[in-house]
């Protein structure tokens, strides 16, 4: 795990030599200072030399002054260090998230894959800071001190003997606890998350079929497992406190009733027993750090995995076999013999044997009964699923053959779940184009009718649209992702029922603006409702992952049952409607 973070704290391993050398510095100084003062009782006080007093006196704030500078500098360079390998961290993650194809992202799920930027590696950060100071400056302040009290008092020291191994043997005990509570502990945050992210994205939702009271219990179930998950584990981290200051308080009163019978004896000097009592201090509290550092490093290596998992995972889709001057010549398509399956474990095909044609320019409709695999289909063309068998061309090459930036470019999607971003109208649809011309914006946008809304918008296409496009309704929400689609020209153009939210007459005039100002483009439009695909050049009918029929209107109607079906309960239902 070392190996694959290094590389992201490479960048600042400047800082982290100079920021290592500093906290060393601050624990040798700071071990000196006892001397010093040992020696103004010693031979200042006791003999009443108040010029060595003083002389003594200035060294030691003198320094305290240099320990306090090399604390400060030790304190900047580790946050510099910690803070620059978090964002080199955090932006790896990021990017390698954005490389993940729509199965890459379903293994983790969209909650974990947020604690893991966020939570996971804040305390990858945290123990990167703490460790650069507490990890050199406890052993350092440690072996010094062991060796400056083994230097006053041997006989003293062997009060260390017991100590040390009581304290090893309770930190790793609890080490050996914890760490597995720990990864739970992260788990148990993923699913806090995924609960408020739901309940969040879904509001609406919540809120219209009144479940506000069942989402309550639901965040607070999780809440509180992570409670008692969090109570767990750093339950167990506390028991290393009071241990620590029994062994430490245990070891001072050994200290003090030797200590005074060597003083009395005249065998130790007052001052030197002083000193022996801050270096027992410094030692013990060195302990302590080193077990606390221990804990945090025990936690920070459950967030490490998580994120080198991140890190690790293979994206399913990727350029290997691509050629990178390959471009799409026209929007001409097909399937041979395909075959795709989102498990690849499961027994079961989700599409199955699918061969087709479809010329550049042509429009093409989709009809099927939910979970008929019409959203999937469509998905192979820009690959944001691979197909498992077979091959699906556009422009008359393998889709494996194009990167995937030029392919997608090429292939605008507009899926079920229509998403716009915080920002403007404008900001929105240039996620399109970015240098569209104003002009482009308003062909696209009269194309699509949102010419028909956007002078009721408060500042027209500078309206701030809120997050997720809250300031808009579902049928202008809809037109408008139609216009981000538009501007990127594309040779394929996918509405994966785009059109379900807007009225019948809208629906009609955006397929005749298709027919007129997109000739060259094809177009394939997934749709519930017949008339919204009645006049394409070609139907398909898909039912149970397979292609059941592919013909005009006309056709379908004397030859397919399910068409029919469909087309006449939907007349029925426009009846009884009427």
């Amino acid at each position: 795990m070392i190996k694959k973070l290094w590389p992201y704290l490479r960048p600042y391993k400047k800082w982290f030599i100079l920021g290592i050398i500093c906290s060393a510095a601050e624990a040798v100084f700071e071990l000196l200072i006892p001397l010093v003062m040992a020696r103004i009782v010693d031979v200042g006080i006791q003999s009443g030399d108040a010029s060595y007093t003083v002389r003594m006196g200035a060294l030691m704030v003198a320094m305290a002054l240099v320990s306090l500078g090399f604390g400060i500098s030790a304190a900047y360079l580790s946050a510099k260090t910690g803070q620059g390998f978090g964002a080199n961290l955090r932006a790896a993650e990021y990017d390698r998230i954005q490389e993940y194809s729509f199965s890459n992202i379903e293994r983790f799920s969209t909650a974990s894959l947020i604690t893991r930027l966020t939570s996971d590696i804040n305390a990858m950060q945290l123990t990167m800071m703490m460790g650069m100071r507490l990890l050199v400056r406890a052993p350092v302040m440690l072996v010094s001190a062991l060796v400056l009290s083994l230097l006053i008092s041997v006989q003293l020291s062997r009060v260390f003997l017991v100590a040390i191994p009581i304290l090893a043997i309770v930190v790793f005990l609890i080490l050996l606890k914890v760490g597995p509570l720990f990864r739970k502990l992260q788990e148990k945050t993923d699913s806090l998350n995924l609960s408020v992210q739901e309940n969040l994205t879904a509001i609406r939702v919540v809120k219209s079929f009144v479940r506000e009271d069942y989402e309550k219990q639901k965040f607070d179930a999780r809440n509180t497992d992570l409670r008692r998950a969090s109570e767990t584990a750093f339950g167990r981290v506390v028991i290393n406190m009071p241990i620590m200051m029994l062994v430490i308080y245990g070891s001072i009163i050994a200290i003090m009733w030797f200590g005074g019978h060597m003083v009395d004896s005249g065998t130790l000097e007052i001052g030197l027993l002083t000193t022996f009592f801050t270096y027992v201090g410094q030692i013990l509290v060195s302990l302590m750090m080193v077990s606390m550092i221990f804990m945090m490093l025990t936690r920070s290596v459950a967030c490490g995995r998580r994120i080198v998992e991140v890190l690790d995972e293979t994206p399913d889709i990727n350029d290997d076999h691509c050629d990178t001057t390959a471009r799409v010549k026209d929007g001409s398509i097909r399937f041979d013999h395909v075959y795709f399956k989102y498990d690849p474990n499961s027994p079961e095909w989700n599409l199955e044997d699918i061969n087709l044609d479809i010329e550049a320019g042509q429009t093409i409709g989709i009809i099927g009964g939910t979970g008929s695999a019409k959203s999937t289909l469509v998905q192979l063309i820009p690959r944001l699923y691979e197909a498992t068998k077979g091959n699906v061309s556009v422009g008359g090459r393998d889709v494996r053959r194009y990167s995937m930036e030029h392919l997608r470019d090429s292939c605008a999607m507009v899926l079920q779940k229509n998403t716009l971003f915080s920002g403007t109208v404008r900001e929105n649809l240039l996620w399109g184009n970015e240098n569209a011309t104003q002009e482009e914006i308003e062909q696209a946008c009269r194309i699509a009718c949102v010419d028909e809304f956007i002078d009721r918008l408060a500042n027209g296409y500078d309206t701030d649209l809120g997050q997720g496009g809250v300031n808009v309704s579902g049928g202008q929400k809809q037109r408008l992702c139609i216009a981000r689609a538009l501007l990127k020209k594309p040779k394929v153009l996918i509405l994966d029922d785009s059109t379900s939210a807007v009225d019948m007459a809208t629906d009609a005039k955006i397929r005749r603006a298709f027919a007129t100002e997109l000739k060259k483009t094809t177009k394939i439009i997934i749709a519930q409702r017949i008339a919204s695909v009645c006049d394409a050049d070609q139907i398909i009918v898909m039912d149970d992952g397979k292609i059941s029929a592919v013909g005009k209107h006309e056709d379908l109607m004397e030859n397919s049952e399910i068409y029919r079906d469909v087309y006449l309960s939907q007349q029925e239902g426009g009846n009884i409607d009427g």
